[in-house]
């Protein structure tokens, strides 16, 4: 067991990057404690309204030492890059969630300036809201008479792109999954990644403790999480060069693109690819079975590459 602490040693500021130096090497099949950092910065949580004492110390330690760690063109802090040993382009990761769970008792929501969904409707409107966690009995606590069950997971889990790419931005998902936002990622579930460079140079960040499908004001609840992932180099799976999942319920395909519609297009092909290779289906069976049995979802719609995921139910199948 392994244990990863998000530190100014061991975070990659906003970045993807097959280039990047691994902070953390581990066999495949091993299983890593992974911390990872809110979105919102001390300073920002304080100007909220938060207890200054209330700021972790891990937060604040890489603040402090912003100016020393390597940036991105993204504003994610990212706990890694995992170099998971004989992972190699044309594999696939499997990151297994074993358990995910707030490291602090708050979260935050924010929007302003061009970002999210509606900008054109808050022209000059910025908010910051801290929403307090009851995580014992995961609930968010939104305001007097409003509680929203947690339902924590990372929107960020990806690996390296291909190396043609150079540091890409954390924000936009693509397929290197990355920002994929997509809040079935809970305990339970399981993320496959195409591997794109040697070690697959895995990064985990931006912690939800819940969001809505679309993330509609660029932020869900915010918050520091805790996970427990296994990671398993997968020689004998084969991707067309996009992430699925599954949950004990569900299997699930994505897309994403910066045109929703093409998005939504990539994501039943997806669904249907995977309906062939799993289930053995022909391509026409695949196409009127998603229309008569599976939800296709919007992901989000706010990371500049807006995502749609296919929810496929598990229980259809009796073999």
């Amino acid at each position: 067991m392994y244990s990863l602490l998000p530190t100014p040693q061991t975070v990659a500021w906003g970045y993807y990057d097959a280039a990047a130096k691994p902070v953390l090497r581990v066999n495949s099949g091993d299983e890593v404690t992974v911390r990872a950092l809110s979105t919102c910065s001390p300073t920002g949580l304080v100007r909220a309204g938060l207890d200054s004492s209330r700021v972790e110390k891990l937060a604040r330690d890489v603040y402090a030492a912003r100016s020393t760690i390597r940036h991105g063109p993204g504003g994610h802090i990212l706990t890694g890059p995992i170099y998971v040993e004989g992972a190699d382009s044309g594999d696939v990761l499997e990151v297994r969630f074993k358990s995910i769970k707030p490291a602090i008792d708050y979260a935050c929501n924010s929007f302003g300036g061009n970002s999210g969904f509606l900008p054109e409707d808050f022209p000059g409107v910025r908010r910051t809201r801290i929403i307090e966690l009851d995580t014992v009995r995961m609930l968010g606590h939104f305001s007097d008479g409003i509680t929203i069950p947690l339902h924590p997971f990372f929107g960020s889990v990806g690996v390296a792109p291909p190396a043609s790419m150079g540091a890409i931005n954390s924000a936009p998902p693509g397929i290197h999954a990355g920002n994929l936002d997509n809040k079935e990622l809970v305990a339970g579930s399981t993320l496959y990644i195409p591997v794109w460079t040697k070690g697959a140079l895995l990064e985990i960040g931006d912690g939800h403790a819940g969001q809505g499908n679309g993330e509609v004001d660029i932020t869900a609840m915010e918050t520091s999480l805790i996970g427990h992932v296994q990671l398993i180099v997968r020689k004998d799976m084969h991707l067309s060069g996009w992430p699925r999942a599954e949950t004990p319920s569900y299997y699930i395909a994505m897309g994403t693109d910066k045109d929703l519609t093409a998005a939504t297009k990539l994501a039943v092909r997806q669904a249907i690819d995977l309906l062939v290779t799993v289930k053995h289906m022909t391509r026409e069976d695949a196409y009127q079975l998603l229309s008569v049995s599976s939800d296709v979802d919007v992901t989000q719609l706010v990371d500049g590459t807006v995502g749609v995921h296919v929810m496929i139910p598990k229980a259809i199948f009796s073999r």
